[in-house]
């Protein structure tokens, strides 16, 4: 595998074993890959694939690592374990459970333990709070989804276990830091009441969410000498990287291998801490610098120009005046070589803008879609489908993101669990006749929602609440030609399907989406046929399914395990994301996606749009009165207030941090989307365009 190196980059690569590095930069000064140099070439040296450990936050952060492992010039052998932290403790509470069960709790002794996804998370935690909202009153101080609400409480849970801090506690530190309305404080005490009655639900029943797999390993394993020896023995070179996107007691993990490991190289980037939210923690992060014996500081950027690392330099320097930029210093950059902008009166006309710009360096220019993408701070359904539609207008490819969201939003999936109700009628499930429409229009190729609906209209019963289908050929003549022969053709197929479904034996709802796909929807003449999202969508549908099945089977349900997850589903209940090998699918289009998710993807292209610059999404949290990422974080004291002046403070940095890194991972130019009046009507004059509004006056002066 070959790879271009700088001396900087090959010192580290070829640092002689025994030494343990600290690496750190910016974004974009090629740390990642001399990480993955180094990788390569401890295996060329003859060290043991199966001694190499690499640890990452996520999946994605991962991914370089694994691509280098899967090149055909890597010679087979053992397998490099590469992890994350979760993952590592997910494993070893697995290998090393009967050391464990007992002395941390868990109520059945004999039995091996249930890992929990995420929505089985959700429906567990559901089926204890759900009655204490309906019964109780719980919450009626705050309006928020139940899904969320669900998340939330999770949420509380997984901050104490990555920052290390028993989860019995989580109540108090919310009150002591609330400065507002003494109703607030009744709320905290309800969510750590049902977090309690989670937690100690999971204990009974071998349960185990993330955080209680965290809280297993590092309070009973990790402090084991069977498993600590086991770990340290198997793993003796480390190698760490994105180490400032991971939590406090990851770095307490590496802190303490550090000084057993025969090599280590830990990668910090400079500026960045996006994860902050989920507990990522760059402070802790750093200070595992004082356990190595090298540092090594990269500053020369191989992405950004010298024009856009001084544009990049004077907006940090407004938003953030006490940062000192981790570049070097530079000439004040010439703006027209970097940046473009519009600014516009309504939403709709900036999203024409933004289209016709990028059907213009397409087309005119050559730049690849894949180098091209569209960031704004929340990517909602609406704006996605209005630039995707615009774009498609212009003959130019795009893809979106999708990020966690309720299984109900995605149309694939209302589309299979339509059918999924009406070919089990003993569910009692009755699909409005909107939901019938919507999903022949997602089923059958081509159909349009007016032909979908006299469809619908016309063959769709429910008697003594069981739904039905009739057949096609019991419609009168003139209403067969307005829907046409064809679409009834494939609307009898779907409905002999399904009928001959239901006159045999039920399946577990997992096995029915497979057949229902296999067998009818991914054929031609059906909308699955060649529309990949939503075939991904309905595989991350089968597996969630599958997973839910094998984890509640053994519970005590009053109603079919199919039921049970369809119901759940139309609570609200979070998909989990699956990624397929570690990575994403690439794909040459322009990429739609929220500014913190392609900052976490780390792949730099050549052009970005900012959308909505005045808007306040690029400046505010989400809404979250559940929990607090910095309250309960290890860099806030107990009962320490959170006032006004703190949530400024961290929003600027915040927002410092995000556009210090978008900057970073941009090769040549930023186009800015402005609008007076965002989607909702509303002026919008938010911190980053004032920033950037003095950018131009300082460039120009």
């Amino acid at each position: 595998m070959q790879m271009t190196l700088t001396s900087q980059q090959l010192s580290v690569v070829k640092s002689p074993s025994g030494k343990r590095l600290f690496l750190e930069g910016p974004a974009g000064t090629g740390k990642t890959t001399a990480g993955v140099a180094r990788m390569l070439y401890m295996l060329m040296s003859d060290v043991p694939a199966d001694r190499l450990l690499v640890l990452a936050p996520q999946r994605t952060l991962a991914a370089p690592y694994v691509e280098a492992l899967y090149h055909p010039d890597v010679a087979a052998g053992g397998l490099v374990n590469v992890a994350t932290v979760g993952g590592l403790a997910r494993r070893m509470v697995d290998l090393f459970w009967p050391l464990v069960v007992e002395e941390a709790g868990f109520g059945a002794l004999d039995e091996r333990p249930t890992f929990l996804t995420l929505e089985t998370a959700q429906y567990y935690m559901a089926r204890i709070v759900a009655p204490l909202v309906e019964e109780q009153g719980y919450f009626d101080a705050i309006n928020i989804d139940r899904n969320r609400l669900y998340s939330q409480i999770l949420d509380n849970l997984n901050k104490a276990a990555v920052v290390g801090f028993p989860h019995t506690e989580i109540a108090e530190r919310l009150r002591g830091a609330w400065v507002g309305e003494s109703a607030q404080a009744r709320v905290y005490d309800q969510a750590q009441d049902c977090a309690t009655r989670f937690r100690r639900y999971c204990l009974e029943h071998n349960l185990l969410d993330f955080s209680l797999q965290v809280d297993v390993f590092f309070a009973h394993l990790w402090t084991e000498p069977l498993c600590r020896d086991y770990l340290l023995n198997s793993y003796t070179h480390l190698l760490v990287d994105n180490v400032e996107e991971d939590v406090p007691v990851a770095h307490d993990l590496v802190y303490s291998w550090l000084p057993h490991a025969e090599s280590a190289l830990v990668i910090f980037d400079q500026d960045a801490g996006y994860r902050s939210f989920l507990g990522a923690d760059p402070v802790s992060a750093a200070a595992l610098r004082d356990l190595c014996d090298e540092h090594v500081t990269f500053t020369e950027s191989f992405v950004t120009s010298p024009e856009m690392q001084a544009f990049g330099n004077v907006l940090g320097r407004i938003l953030q005046p006490g940062a000192a930029s981790a570049l070097p210093a530079v000439q004040p950059p010439d703006l027209k070589n970097v940046l473009r902008f519009e600014s516009c009166r309504y939403h709709p006309d900036m999203l024409d803008w933004t289209a016709d710009a990028i059907a213009a360096l397409v087309h005119n220019d050559g730049v690849s879609p894949g180098e091209i993408v569209v960031l704004a701070p929340f990517l909602t359904d609406a704006l996605r489908f209005s630039l995707t539609h615009r774009l498609e207008q212009r003959d130019v490819p795009a893809r979106s993101h999708r990020p966690s969201r309720a299984l109900r939003e995605e149309p694939a999936t209302q589309t299979l669990l339509t059918w999924a109700a009406l070919g089990h009628p003993a569910w009692g499930v009755v699909p409005t006749r909107y939901d019938v429409a919507y999903a022949l229009m997602q089923t059958i190729a081509d159909l349009d929602l007016v032909r979908a609906h006299l469809l619908a209209d016309v063959l769709y019963r429910v008697k003594d609440k069981t739904p039905s289908l009739a057949p096609f050929d019991g419609v009168n003549p003139d209403m067969q030609q307005r829907i046409t022969y064809l679409f009834g053709g494939r609307y009898e197929a779907l409905r002999l399907w399904l009928d001959g479904y239901r006159a045999g034996e039920s399946a577990p709802l997992d096995h029915f989406l497979a057949r229902l796909f296999g067998e009818v929807l991914s054929q031609s003449g059906y909308g699955f046929h060649q529309d990949f999202d939503a075939a991904r969508t309905a595989a991350t549908l089968i597996e969630s399914v599958q997973k839910f099945r094998w984890i509640a089977a053994d519970l005590p349900a009053d109603r079919p395990l199919g039921q049970e997850y369809l119901e759940m589903v139309q609570r609200g209940v979070i998909a989990a994301q699956y990624l397929e090998p570690w990575q994403a699918i690439e794909e040459n289009a322009v990429l739609l996606a929220p500014a913190y998710t392609f900052l976490l993807s780390n792949q730099p292209v050549d052009v970005q749009f900012w959308l909505n610059v005045g808007g306040t999404g690029w400046w505010e949290r989400l809404y979250q009165p559940l929990t607090h990422p910095y309250v309960l974080s290890r860099r806030w004291s107990k009962g320490q207030p959170w006032t006004d002046t703190e949530e400024v403070a961290a929003r600027q940095l915040s927002l410092h941090r995000l556009v210090a890194g978008l900057v970073r991972r941009c090769r040549k130019t930023i186009y800015l989307g402005l609008s007076e009046l965002g989607e909702q009507g509303y002026e919008q004059t938010g911190p980053l365009l004032k920033a950037m509004q003095r950018v131009l006056r300082e460039v120009q002066a």
